[in-house]
Parts: structure tokens; sequence; C-alpha cells
């Protein structure tokens, strides 16, 4: 009876655990499965950097609840990227690094760092604004673009369930710019930008990009 369905057996022999069909699938397609791994170490590396920068640049906007508000959603929305997609490197056979400075040196983006110099006692705060911060959160969300847009290109019509992420996060990466340009444009130019920006249901709730929660642990 076996034998009469088309998809019950293929190139892995039946209870081999040292391969791996989902894998298989993407040679067949023409995608090197650790070669999309790898960008993907790299990209959530970047997105995992990247909620730990955020999280000082939020700090440091001082008098401006309302880009504090915008900042934290958009860095727990970079944690949920990571987490995410986080599963995925382990299904295509690899894993996180061990030692997380090399997990932060691989990042596919720069480090989203405050725009001012770190001494003895502190940052330069003297010279610390909201429109220097402001600029740097703005290019960190262009590079998560261009670097999910390539994970796009990579997948499409080729893996689903990984273009299925990256087409999420790329989502809510392009919401991240578009907010920021509205703050910039304001806070250094006077010139009103309009974003779609809206109170999320929670902090980070990352609407598109969170798997659905089974417990508060998720």
């Amino acid at each position: 009876m076996s034998d009469e369905k088309p998809h019950a057996a293929g190139n892995v022999d039946a209870g081999d655990t040292s391969e791996r069909v989902g894998m298989a699938v993407l040679r067949e397609r023409g995608l090197e499965p650790e070669e999309l791994r790898e960008k993907l170490l790299d990209a959530i590396g970047a997105e995992f950097t990247t909620y730990y920068y955020y999280t000082n640049l939020r700090m440091h906007l001082a008098g401006h609840e309302d880009y504090k508000e915008i900042t934290e959603d958009a860095r727990l929305e970079d944690r949920a990227h990571f987490e995410l997609v986080a599963p995925r490197v382990y299904e295509l056979g690899g894993a996180l690094p061990n030692d997380i400075r090399e997990f932060a040196d691989r990042a596919s983006c720069p480090d989203a760092e405050m725009p001012v110099p770190y001494e003895t006692e502190g940052f330069d705060l003297e010279n610390l604004t909201a429109e220097n911060i402001l600029e740097v959160l703005l290019e960190a969300e262009r590079c998560a673009i261009r670097t999910w847009s390539e994970i796009c290109d990579m997948t499409h019509g080729v893996d689903p369930r990984t273009y299925d992420m990256a087409q999420r996060i790329l989502q809510e990466e392009i919401e991240h710019e578009a907010w920021f340009v509205e703050l910039l444009s304001m806070e250094r130019d006077g010139e009103t930008n309009p974003a779609g920006h809206f109170i999320r249901g929670e902090p980070g709730d990352a609407p598109l990009s969170t798997n659905r929660r089974f417990n508060d642990s998720a």
C-alpha cells in the first residue's frame, strides 16, 4: 500500500536521523541549506545585538517619552525576530555559536552604538541629542530591511518556511524605518513626514513576527 504513496519514501532512508528531508528538498530545489543557515545566523545576530543596543539608546532618550515608547516597540520586536528564526537554524542542522562575542561579531549589520564616546565616567552626554540617537536607530532599521530582503529573495518559491518568517520580519522592519523617518524628520528638520505608528496591544507585541503564544513564557 505504501508503495502507492509518492511521498512515502525518498533519498533519505527510513529511520535515518543523520539526514533531514527538510534540508534535502531545499537542495533539490537549488538552495544550499548550509548557505541559508549561515545567512540566518548573521541576520539574527544583528537582531540580537540590536535588541541590546536599542536598550541603551532608549535609556538615553531623556525627556522624549513618545520616542522611548516607539523605540521600545522596535527593541522588543527585534528580540521577537531573533526568537522566531533561531529554531530555524537548528532545523537546518546548525546551532547558535557558543561564544556570544562570535555571535555579535558575525552580525549582518553594524553595531547600533551610542553616537557619542564612552569615557571613564560614562557617555559624553553634553553632545548627545535625540537627533543623533534617532539617526542611529534609522540606519539600523535600514540595514535590517536590506538583510531580510536578501533572505526573502533567496527563499522565495524555494523554501516556504523560511520565506514566511523572513517576509513577516521584513514587514515589521519597514514599519520601524517609517517610524524613525517620521521622528527624525520632525526632530531634526521640523518637517512632517507621517508614518503609521500605532500603540501595540502591549509593547513589543510584534503583530507579524511573534508566534502564537501557548503560554506566557513563549
